[in-house]
């Protein structure tokens, strides 16, 4: 997934943009409004994590922003506000989850996760296609019952296919999910991706279609 973080505490923010990352998703950080506005106009995020208190302005007006606009753009609030008014109004304005700080940062892993899952038309965190199977939970995959272990590149994607198993995802589409700005991609990136895959689940896995991009394999 393609990742926004708005948030302008720096150690916090640091430490977010690092889990999120690690956890194979293309995050890019920005500390203000006037940022998180362009990076929106920018690219297509997959999700926002954002903070209700910035230098410029409200979260909440922003989020706010965003839905009036047509925006349906997942959105996590992180916030130190933890009066059930404040969360109500979140939610009212469109959040669909709310830390409050401090949080665990496996528990922000983990709501990421079932955010994602439910905006990917697909709650169900196991999905099975062919010799595969997929936990998007627990981010395991298995091929014949056998677990494999990806790295988080891998991972993501192969999350990216998963999520959208019939379709065929441009290499320009799977490095937009998996890098961030300013991120250095070689032009054989995803080249390289697929063919480890390829090689830890099958070469039926990922599927190439010659000169449109790529799809999910039976494994």
């Amino acid at each position: 997934m393609r990742v926004l973080l708005i948030e302008d505490d720096v150690r916090l923010g640091e430490a977010v943009r690092d889990q999120v990352a690690a956890d194979g998703h293309a995050t890019d950080w920005v500390q203000t409004l006037d940022e998180a506005r362009s990076g929106v106009r920018a690219a297509a995020y997959d999700l926002l994590l954002l903070d209700l208190m910035l230098p410029d302005g409200s979260g909440l007006a922003f989020l706010s922003e965003l839905r009036r606009g047509g925006d349906a753009t997942p959105v996590i609030v992180l916030t130190a506000r933890d009066q059930v008014s404040e969360r109500i109004a979140g939610l009212q304005a469109g959040a669909d989850d709310y830390l409050v700080k401090p949080f665990s940062l496996q528990e922000l892993s983990a709501r990421i996760g079932s955010v994602s899952r439910r905006y990917g038309g697909n709650p169900n965190p196991i999905v099975r296609v062919g010799a595969i199977e997929a936990d998007l939970a627990a981010r395991a995959v298995y091929r014949g019952g056998k677990r494999v272990d990806l790295t988080g590149r891998e991972w993501s994607l192969l999350e990216a296919l998963v999520r959208r198993p019939t379709a065929i995802l441009s290499k320009a589409q799977l490095e937009e999910r998996l890098y961030a700005f300013g991120d250095e991609v070689e032009s054989n990136t995803i080249e390289a991706h697929v063919s480890r895959l390829r090689k830890k689940l099958g070469h039926a896995a990922v599927q190439t279609v010659r000169g449109v991009g790529y799809r999910l394999g039976s494994g």
